[in-house]
């Protein structure tokens, strides 16, 4: 009894020998634990399984084993007989179970294979760490240089940007200072052509004007001449028409009775009905131009000197004549020239062509109408060739004035026609005859601007008119 025990002692522990072989032998093979911190699948129990199944799929066909005897013997036989009559049956069985028993071999070599791989790797893994400690002493010494490189960018970066805005700097003053050079250059090149172009303008407009002025004074000069080429023909027959009624037997002439003027007083008169000496001066300041320049001019019908006093002041010698004696001795308490006599008889005492210019204002409304043309004629010989005849009266063409102011004066004869006036003017040897509007309605009788302007420029214009003369 002890010698079996012995001898089942010794083969219990062969027996565990060779499983432990074994189990060394697969684990060798089918290496379990973890690889580089990844857990490998252990393949152990898969295998046991795998050798249990392989047992298994050899068993197929057998009998159980049983104790010796001839009952057991028989059963046995039996069995074997009854297998051996199965197996056409559980022949696919057996071919399936190996095939998967086979499969199962190939899945454990498939994960074998990958654990080997996976401890290649994790040796790999430990060999790349052991190099992992040069790269980063390589590292460390790269991020060295790099911190000294960011340091000295830092400085470099900061001096940089120093000179690059002391040079922005200068550039934008640079800018700023061609900019404003080119907006001078430009404002004094366009003030300069606009300067050329005024002064062209100008030039041009200078240019035309002269010769339009030049054109207008050669056509006014050439109807002049003709004007007074036609005058000096209408005179010259006038002359010769004249000079054949002298011929004839002298008749005596009807004597006019002359009209007696009331005795009142007239400076105070002319004050009320007039105006003013001043308002006179102004009015009569219109003929300075005319008179300009000459050397001896007479005023028929002074009164209280208003023409006399602008001759003076326009440095013209003028004498006045006046039948007034208070009108005279105004005029010389003024230290104006001024005789008392009447208008005929002074002019028949002048001599002949003395005299460039005459002037009578309100004068020949007072004459009788014969004695006109007679006035006329004497103011003509006594005038140069070239000198000037006014003569300023009422205007007798505005209504306003035969309506008002004409009426006025007792000493009024009658109204003379600018158209009469002129008339004896030409017929007197005058050329160059004006007549100028003076003293318009409106501004005596400001109703009159409700009128229309051409009804009221026809009948109700200058309250006087002067007409002027030149002699051929």
């Amino acid at each position: 009894m002890a010698a079996g025990d012995s001898h089942d002692g010794l083969k219990t522990q062969e027996i565990a020998e060779v499983v432990r072989e074994i189990r060394e032998r697969v684990r060798s093979r089918y290496p379990a634990g973890g690889a580089g911190g990844v857990a490998l699948p252990d393949l152990l129990p898969v295998l046991h399984a795998r050798d249990a199944a392989q047992a298994k799929v050899a068993s197929i066909g057998g009998v159980n084993p049983r104790p010796p005897g001839l009952l057991n013997a028989i059963v046995q036989a039996a069995k074997r007989i009854v297998a051996r009559l199965l197996d056409w049956h559980v022949r696919d069985q057996v071919e399936f179970n190996r095939a998967m028993v086979s499969t199962i071999d190939a899945v454990l070599e498939s994960l074998n294979e990958n654990n080997r791989a996976l401890i290649r790797l994790k040796g790999e893994i430990a060999r790349l760490e052991s190099g992992q400690e040069g790269l980063r002493d390589q590292v460390r010494r790269q991020s060295d240089e790099m911190r000294d490189i960011r340091a000295h960018w830092a400085e470099w970066r900061q001096e940089w940007e120093r000179k690059h805005s002391v040079s922005e700097v200068q550039f934008l003053r640079s800018v700023a200072d061609l900019e404003a050079g080119f907006h001078h250059r430009a404002a004094m090149m366009e003030t300069s052509f606009r300067d050329l172009t005024r002064s062209q303008h100008s030039d041009f407009a200078l240019a035309l004007e002269r010769t339009g002025n030049e054109i207008q004074k050669r056509l006014w000069a050439e109807l002049e001449r003709a004007r007074q080429d036609y005058e000096r023909l209408i005179h010259a027959e006038l002359r010769l028409i004249r000079q054949r009624g002298s011929l004839a037997p002298p008749q005596p002439a009807p004597v006019a009775p002359q009209a007696q003027e009331p005795d009142i007083d007239w400076m105070w008169f002319a004050e009320r009905f007039r105006g003013g000496a001043d308002y006179v001066r102004e009015k009569q300041r219109f003929y300075v131009p005319f008179f300009r320049g000459r050397s001896r001019v007479l005023d028929l019908g002074c009164g209280r000197g208003e023409f006399l006093e602008l001759m003076k002041e326009a440095g013209v010698r003028a004498v006045g004549v006046d039948l007034s004696p208070e009108c005279v001795a105004l005029c010389r308490s003024k230290g104006l020239e001024a005789e008392q006599a009447d208008l005929f008889s002074f002019l028949d005492g002048v001599a002949g062509l003395s005299l460039d210019g005459v002037f009578s204002a309100q004068v020949v409304e007072h004459l009788p109408p014969q004695r006109i043309p007679e006035l006329i004629r004497l103011a003509a010989s006594r005038l140069a060739r070239g000198g000037l005849l006014v003569i300023e009266t009422p205007n007798p063409g505005c209504l306003a004035a035969l309506a008002t102011t004409f009426f006025q004066d007792p000493g009024h004869s009658r109204p003379v026609p600018s158209s009469l006036l002129r008339f004896y003017l030409e017929e007197s040897g005058f050329g160059g005859i004006e007549i100028r509007p003076l003293s318009p309605a409106v501004d005596s009788l400001p109703a009159l601007a409700s009128l229309p302007a051409d009804f009221r420029d026809a009948f109700f214009g200058g309250l006087d008119y002067s007409i002027l003369g030149r002699k051929l």
